[in-house]
């Protein structure tokens, strides 16, 4: 049974969202292929959450050699789109210091149904735990169609852009 989710379901405006591609551009780093977040439609700030969305298209890149007559995107895709959502929220909000927020793990992540080209995602993440300077851990869920798809809980960690020695 999927868990509950972390923040009520809408209603969304998904056709002018809060914060475009543009806006994001501004605040994170990946760009082309590795860009997995078009927008943002919701942020609260005092219940430390944020739902944002990826349009999954026929032209990722991913679709020609993820099993190409069944195109499915990756677990590894899918867990990139949230940590992104993530890390748009931990920078914007300035959690944690740092030029870039960075994987520091991942747990119990359940992968509850499969995502396809034409697939609207949309993402939900929530801040549990900041460790200041640390580390920030989020909650995090993806849904399409209104059925949960995968969720899990992630580590964020600040990385320089120079390191000091």
């Amino acid at each position: 049974m999927p868990p509950t989710r972390l923040i009520e379901a809408g209603p969304f405006d998904f056709d002018h969202p809060l914060c475009t591609i543009e806006d994001i551009r501004k605040v994170n780093p990946q760009r082309h292929e590795m860009e997995q977040l078009t927008g943002v439609v919701h942020v609260d700030p005092e219940e430390r959450c944020i739902v944002g969305f990826k349009d999954v298209t026929k032209k990722e890149f991913w679709v020609a050699g993820h099993m190409p007559d069944f195109a499915i995107m990756p677990g590894v895709i899918l867990c990139e789109s949230a940590a992104q959502l993530a890390s748009y929220y931990a920078k914007k909000y300035e959690l944690l210091d740092g030029d870039y927020l960075g994987f520091g793990g991942m747990d119990n992540v359940r992968f509850r149904r499969p995502v396809f080209p034409g697939c609207r995602l949309v993402l939900y993440a929530r801040v549990n735990k900041i460790r200041a300077g640390r580390r920030a851990e989020f909650e995090f869920q993806g849904f399409v169609d209104d059925q949960m798809v995968f969720n899990g809980e992630m580590i964020g960690v600040p990385i320089l852009a120079k390191a000091t020695t």
